[in-house]
């Protein structure tokens, strides 16, 4: 392959995957179960030149593949007001990926449109929350694939037998107790995607265990991998007595003596939540959610709040989701009792990347983490970090609604 007996693109593809081998040590190449594809999101035409380049040459992905959030929506193109350049070029990049063989899922969370990787599969996962999620939460095996080395992993059906393929770099570096925190915070809705943040930014690229925590559901666990890898840089993490690698601690411990331990006071927790909120008023222009992508769940406990009730008209209300994801809702009766009460979905995209918020939005509601710790750089706005149920109660209200005393930073 390298050598060009499969074609030029093939050889294009493999030797990227070689380079990025040989520059991690990697002493052999193994074969990969399914890719997720992170470079279909435009970010200029260095991208689009390399992806129409293979399908120029023949490029055709030979593993199931699976396609990340672009730069437009295509089944609300109304809601995203980018410029000419990039909504062109966008549509041209994303065409490109399809053209490969990539399935136009269009999400940044593909384990949530039956694309689930078994314990111990090989895959080339590319998206920060993906890459975390497939690791961690599925006991599958992918290492940090960025842009471009994704699709060659996906041509090739090949990756380097490196970083998290290997059993000794899954092991956790650094072990967080949070048995000490109050019972009413360690049971809070947000605690998952807070607790992320602060074990992100303290872990950094390492592989972080947590002990302490009651059982966390599938969307828990999204919210903390999602805020760890975007305050860090964590692909991987153990919720000791939750995660399937983590039984027990001693599973991904050599030695407990030899990693940094730290105990997590309630006061590191309300430190954490705080930084997530950058606004000083109480006004509220938009709320957002799904970041990473709701799940049929989370739409279905969006749905039962805002039944009955409507968001207030000075405040508009996103919720991005997968289209596989919005399809399961729109047949059960779930998107159409959000959309009545004012619920615009987003898909295809996410509000923190693509300019979907209208002009002069200054001040946005999020339950999530990740688009806290982004969207003040990204999009110059401020954010306020708030559960669900409160998102809900202040885009009804029209104003900041809190009813957490738990979090209080005193």
């Amino acid at each position: 392959m390298l050598a060009g007996s499969a074609g030029p693109a093939v050889a294009t593809a493999m030797r990227v995957i070689v380079g990025v081998g040989e520059v991690g040590g990697a002493k052999e190449l193994i074969p990969i179960g399914s890719a997720h594809i992170d470079s279909c999101l435009y970010h200029g035409r260095a991208g689009l030149d390399f992806a129409e380049q293979l399908v120029g040459h023949g490029a055709a992905v030979t593993v199931p593949t699976t396609l990340n959030v672009s730069s437009l929506d295509l089944l609300h193109p109304r809601l995203v007001h980018g410029d000419a350049e990039t909504m062109v070029n966008g549509r041209r990049l994303m065409d490109a990926y399809v053209a490969m063989g990539g399935r136009p899922t269009w999400t940044c969370a593909p384990y949530q449109a039956d694309s689930r990787p078994g314990f111990g599969e090989h895959v080339a996962w590319a998206e920060s929350n993906a890459i975390v999620f497939a690791n961690s939460v599925l006991g599958a095996r992918t290492d940090r694939y960025g842009d471009f080395l994704d699709i060659c992993a996906a041509i090739t059906g090949l990756a380097p037998l490196s970083g998290l393929h290997l059993d000794e770099n899954r092991l956790a570096t650094m072990v967080f107790d949070v048995s000490a925190l109050p019972p009413p915070m360690l049971h809070s809705e947000i605690l998952a995607a807070v607790l992320g943040y602060l074990v992100g930014a303290r872990c950094g690229t390492g592989v972080p265990a947590i002990v302490g925590l009651p059982h966390l559901d599938e969307d828990a666990l999204k919210a903390f991998g999602a805020a760890a890898a975007s305050s860090g840089g964590v692909g991987l993490f153990h919720a000791v007595g939750t995660t399937p690698e983590a039984p027990d601690l001693k599973s991904v411990l050599t030695d407990a003596d030899a990693v940094e331990w730290v105990r997590l006071t309630r006061h590191d927790l309300a430190a954490a939540r705080a930084e997530l909120i950058t606004a000083t008023g109480d006004l509220i222009d938009a709320v957002s959610i799904g970041t990473p992508h709701c799940s049929l769940t989370e739409l279905t406990r969006l749905a039962e709040l805002v039944d009955g009730r409507r968001i207030h008209p000075d405040v508009d209300f996103y919720a991005c989701t997968g289209r596989t994801v919005l399809a399961q809702a729109t047949a059960a009766g779930i998107s159409q009792v959000c959309e009545q009460a004012g619920v615009q979905f987003v898909t295809d995209t996410c509000t923190y990347i693509t300019p979907v918020l209208r002009a002069g939005h200054r001040t946005v509601m999020t339950n999530s983490a990740k688009w806290a710790h982004y969207a003040p750089g990204n999009l110059d706005v401020e954010v306020v970090m708030a559960s669900l149920s409160e998102c809900v109660t202040t885009a009804c209200n029209g104003k900041a609604v809190r009813h957490d005393p738990d979090w209080a930073l005193n």
